[in-house]
């Protein structure tokens, strides 16, 4: 079993290297900031929106590299989908977000400059309805829409360069791992703890101002506005019984007072009150939750059965999901595919229930019916993309690799793609003998996961293959010199 230190110690070295290494490549070009146009925020000056977004961009690969990003699609898409909805009822000027979830057990969340989003499997699971959930991605993102993090740098900004890059490096570990308060103390005191000190707690200082943005957007979005009051009250209890160092990490990485609740709760009563059904996403994405992170599905099998037996969850489309898809990660195909066959009968509209009955299908052997019924599917819901990626694997299997490889491009050119979308779309380039294609989607994987120098490798492959015809040839040099140019030049 993996340790929770070795886990931090594989995300904190890239985290903080990513930290430093951009603010020290940046360091030349700070003192001329004072030269750009004011575009209405003083803290531009320091780490303007474009910085924002590389800082954000290289700490969300960082977090992909260590497998602690959750990639399952249907997990994706929910919520990608919950964050948008919210986002839209925001005041996110063209503010560009990226919603994900980590495969960790520790009840947090956090927000990272550029707008990437993280909220940990732990607390998806912890929330009893899906406007508590709504209610922490509300007030991450008005951490984002806010500044917050470039107001806490801009206000530190007398202090050397090497102390804001560690300053921030602290401060995105410590939102992103849920790291122990001694592991953060360690690294305040390696790098002017005074300092990063005064800068935690000036970002506590905009936990109130989250609240109340992410309270209204909450409101306008079609949630309840209660939702995140309730949340925070149900984290602020659990102190009563747990010592300080135990109490769950949203408390340390968000502190709540009684005022700080109090204070919510009252704004939330300002909006009318609503009657929220749960959608069938979050209850889904809940069971998928339980299953991929337990270590066996057997363990999985038997944490839905036991809830299976809680009035709370009798019935429940979380339960009976999760009892199907653990039985068909364990083989039991039969008895799976009874019980998401009657699921799918009851509730048509479901996208993921025709996926799984798909993937049951498919890992059964019984290719030609996983085939018809994605098939089906796809004319219902086209071009959603775990339906989409499911169905492209299963003609992978069958022998298909040009028509998934067809679809795929297809979905790429209408929905922004996940990495693993488009590292699946090299696999079926490849399979169909596509084999320049299958280098330049990998070298496409590779560049949105962060490795540069390995998909300038794969372009390189791409244009050393036999017969690639001249359109294909400028395509692949035009993405090798745009690549290149990204890579820092030497003495520099």
């Amino acid at each position: 079993m993996r340790t929770r230190q070795g886990r931090l110690a594989r995300i904190f070295s890239p985290l903080l290297g990513c930290a430093m290494l951009f603010m020290l490549t940046t360091a030349a070009g700070i003192d001329n900031y004072d030269d750009l146009p004011d575009m209405g925020s003083p803290s531009d000056a320091i780490l303007n929106k474009q910085l924002e977004a590389r800082i954000g961009r290289q700490v969300y690969y960082s977090l992909l590299s260590t497998g602690t990003v959750m990639t399952d699609p249907e997990i994706q898409e929910y919520i990608q989908s919950v964050g948008m909805r919210l986002v839209a009822a925001s005041n996110a000027s063209g503010q560009r977000f990226k919603f994900f979830v980590v495969d960790n057990s520790v009840i947090n969340a956090f927000a990272l400059p550029g707008g990437y989003i993280g909220v940990h499997s732990g607390l998806i699971l912890a929330t009893d309805n899906e406007s508590e959930l709504a209610g922490v991605l509300a007030h991450e993102i008005s951490h984002v829409t806010q500044r917050h993090i470039s107001r806490a740098v801009y206000a530190n900004q007398r202090n050397s360069t090497l102390s804001m890059a560690a300053l921030l490096g602290a401060i995105l570990i410590g939102v992103a791992t849920g790291a122990d308060p001694e592991l953060i103390a360690g690294g305040v005191s390696a790098s002017q703890g005074a300092a990063i000190e005064q800068q935690i707690k000036f970002t506590r200082s905009n936990e109130y101002e989250a609240d109340r943005v992410g309270i209204t957007i909450l409101a306008n979005s079609g949630f309840d506005p209660m939702g995140m009051p309730a949340f925070f009250e149900t984290m602020g209890r659990q102190t009563g019984s747990l010592s300080a160092n135990r109490a769950p990490e949203f408390l340390l990485t968000h502190p709540v007072s009684s005022d700080r609740m109090a204070e919510s709760r009252a704004r939330a009563r300002q909006y009318p009150v609503v009657d929220v059904a749960d959608s069938s996403g979050y209850e889904l994405t809940r069971a998928r939750i339980r299953l991929l992170t337990s270590s066996r599905p057997e363990l999985a099998l038997e944490q839905f059965r036991s809830l299976q037996k809680d009035p709370a969850y009798k019935g429940s489309l979380e339960v009976e999901y999760g009892l199907a898809i653990a039985n068909s990660g364990m083989g039991n195909y039969d008895k799976a595919e009874k019980s998401l066959t009657t699921l799918l009968r009851e509730n048509e509209g479901i996208v993921p229930l025709h996926s799984a009955v798909g993937v049951n299908r498919m890992q059964s052997g019984n290719n030609e019916a996983a085939l018809e019924t994605f098939e089906d599917a796809m004319e219902l819901f086209p071009r959603n993309v775990p339906l989409t990626v499911h169905y492209s694997e299963a003609l992978i299997r069958d022998g298909q690799a040009k028509k998934a490889h067809t679809i795929l491009l297809d979905l790429l050119n209408q929905v922004p793609p996940t990495p693993e979308q488009v590292r699946l779309i090299a696999i079926a380039a490849n399979k169909a003998g596509d084999t320049d294609e299958s280098y330049y989607y990998m070298a496409e994987y590779h560049a949105m996961t962060g490795n540069l120098r390995m998909a300038i490798d794969q372009l390189k492959l791409a244009l050393a293959t036999p017969n690639v015809d001249n359109v294909q040839k400028a395509r692949y040099k035009a993405r090798l010199e745009q690549f290149t140019s990204y890579l820092p030049t030497k003495g520099k």
